[in-house]
């Protein structure tokens, strides 16, 4: 008789199972589905876009005349004296009311949208400002007497990673908000917080009046890459919300103005790329040679570092030292360096000195008080070891004394037994006896044993036999199971 594998619905067992499969098949599809319709609405800001309003307000604020002029300047002034004093909630006043975002969005929108006039008025309005700004600074930090090297201004003077990060998000933020229905002022005010645009033109104007032309170009560098990432995210998010290209009745000219354009993008991107890529090779080895100093010399208790000089273009670290450093000690921190990788390639120019200044002498007596104080507290751990070894010791001699004590001679019959043993015995001169401890490495047993000492010499077999008479006749006297002859 078959077994009947229909359920009472006339499905089989194996349909059933199909169709369960089927079933969290679909549902985890649905799960997924509504996943990422969540993440797509979530992220999504296209519906809120008004691109009229954000071609015409980027528009707006990119003419430079008038009361934008003069606010510049004071702003410019406002940031010069927060940054000579070192204060920076002065410094982040003048970049609230800064103007000069208005002609880096004005760039970035117009090669977007293939507008050549909205980027030839950006460009001339964005070189006016800059000109502007740097001759202002320089003329505050010329007639001003208190001409502090402040760590706010040398702060912009190199610029890394971080700043081309800064830039670039920042830049994407102000835009996304430009870009909103309704204009999020908050957002606004906070990139152009984050991104600085005003310090480093401040700090171009101080290396310029005090003669330290690095210091002015390294800020000059920072300003660049804020602009440049800046105009870079306002092109990206203004392509990706596509928004309408401008075009032209006369054909020859709308292919011309989209050559300008498109090479004019493209002078954007070689120097965002080549900008990207200098400063990631610079936060490396800068990162590289902090890790060398820290780890190899610092932690070195004899190697006293007075001042580091890098010098990243020309590849050199020169280290100048308190003490003399000898040659070993060169060849050392040579081979310690090829460790690092993007400061392998570096020569290390070493100097010492046979005097030790105060204050790396100071350090070095914190250093071995440091050390006193944790070797006394170390030898006091010993001593509270020793001291209780010392107990331990003496618990144990106590008892191997008394597992050693021998029997008391007159609580056994010696004395007859050694009077008895002369008469049997007439050649023993002498008869000593005691107990000795005789140990297998798994216990301890206590074993008696007699001494005998012969009138005369005899040979190893004659003086075997009477050793064995005496044993036994002892054995037998003493009531002993065991007993030893020596």
């Amino acid at each position: 008789m078959e077994e009947n594998t229909q359920n009472p619905q006339g499905k089989s067992q194996d349909e059933k199972v199909e169709e369960q499969k089927q079933a969290v098949k679909k549902d985890a599809k649905g799960l997924f589905r509504s996943g990422s319709t969540f993440l797509k609405e979530l992220l999504d800001f296209r519906h809120d876009t008004d691109r009229e309003s954000t071609i015409e307000l980027i528009k707006a604020d990119i003419p430079f005349k008038g009361a934008t002029a003069w606010i510049l300047i004071c702003s410019i002034f406002i940031a010069s004296i927060g940054l000579n004093a070192n204060s920076i909630p002065v410094v982040i006043g003048a970049m609230l009311i800064s103007p000069l975002m208005g002609p880096i969005l004005g760039i970035g929108m117009s090669i977007a949208v293939n507008d050549i006039d909205t980027l030839r008025k950006s460009l001339v309005n964005f070189t006016v400002m800059v000109v502007l700004s740097i001759l202002t600074a320089w003329l505050f930090f010329f007639l001003f007497p208190l001409k502090v090297e402040s760590s706010e201004l040398l702060a912009r003077t190199k610029p890394d990673i971080r700043d081309v990060l800064i830039a670039f998000f920042g830049g994407l933020a102000l835009i996304i908000a430009r870009t909103k229905k309704g204009t999020i002022a908050s957002v606004i005010f906070g990139v152009a917080i984050a991104t600085a645009l005003m310090p480093p033109l401040c700090t171009v104007g101080f290396g310029l009046a005090i003669g330290k032309y690095e210091y002015a170009l390294g800020a000059m560098f920072l300003f660049t890459i804020n602009t440049i990432f800046i105009a870079l995210a306002t092109f990206i998010v203004l392509k990706l919300l596509r928004f309408p290209m401008l075009r032209y009745a006369n054909s020859a000219k709308r292919k011309l103005i989209a050559r300008l354009v498109s090479f004019t993008a493209v002078l954007v991107m070689i120097p965002a790329i080549y900008t990207f890529v200098i400063t990631l090779n610079q936060s490396k080895m800068e990162g590289d040679y902090d890790r060398f100093i820290a780890e190899e010399i610092d932690e070195n208790p004899d190697l006293y570092l007075r001042k580091p000089i890098p010098d990243y273009d020309k590849k050199t670290i020169k280290l100048f030292f308190d003490g003399e450093i000898t040659e070993a000690t060169k060849s050392d921190l040579e081979n310690e360096i090829l460790k690092y990788e993007n400061i392998s390639d570096f020569q290390l120019i070493i100097r010492g000195n046979k005097a030790r200044g105060i204050d790396q002498i100071s350090k070095a007596n914190d250093r071995y008080i440091v050390e006193l104080n944790r070797l006394e507290t170390e030898n006091e751990e010993l001593l509270d070891k020793v001291e209780d070894l010392k107990i331990r010791l003496a618990l144990l001699e106590t008892q191997l004394a008394e597992a050693q004590k021998v029997i008391p001679a007159d609580i056994l019959p010696y004395n007859s037994i050694a009077k008895d043993a002369k008469i049997r015995f007439p050649d023993l001169l002498q008869l000593g006896y005691g107990e000795v401890l005789q140990s297998n490495f798994l216990k301890v047993d206590t074993v008696k044993v007699i001494f005998p000492q012969w009138k005369f010499q005899v040979s190893d077999s004659l003086n075997e036999v009477r050793n064995k008479d005496l044993r036994e006749w002892i054995t037998g006297e003493l009531k002993a199971d065991t007993l030893l002859v020596k």
